[in-house]
């Protein structure tokens, strides 16, 4: 190969493994934050409303711990709506309703899989 295209394909390669890394990450980060709202889902099931709001309290200081990083590298809107989404569930845990608490934190969980599907290295995402 030529010296002249070391540079940019080093280049391409960087952003190629930038790529692989933050959606690997993303999906961890993710993954993590559906599971800890599933066993806030759990805890409510069983009427424990106070380790309820505690696991949602854990899943959103994970979430604000990563604040920095998903507004660099996915859209503010979905972070933004996934924060709401945090407010809420934690408001229905505290005032122990039940079915507002089931509904938001399906949402929530769906909007966190959609947040780690926009960052997913495929075809779709690249074209």
């Amino acid at each position: 190969m030529k010296k002249g295209l070391l540079i940019p394909a080093g280049l391409l390669a960087a952003i190629l493994a930038f790529c692989l890394w933050n959606s690997a990450a993303m999906t961890a980060c993710t993954a993590r934050w559906r599971a800890q709202l599933e066993e806030a889902e759990r805890l409510a099931a069983s009427g424990d409303w106070g380790g309820t709001a505690a696991a949602i309290r854990e899943s959103y200081a994970s979430w604000t711990a990563r604040q920095t990083y998903l507004h660099i590298v996915t859209s503010h809107d979905a972070v933004d709506g996934a924060e709401a989404m945090y407010h809420r569930a934690l408001a229905f845990a505290e005032s122990e309703e039940d079915s507002e608490l089931r509904a938001e934190l399906a949402d929530l969980r769906d909007q966190l899989r959609l947040l780690a599907e926009m960052e997913e290295f495929s075809l779709r995402n690249v074209l």
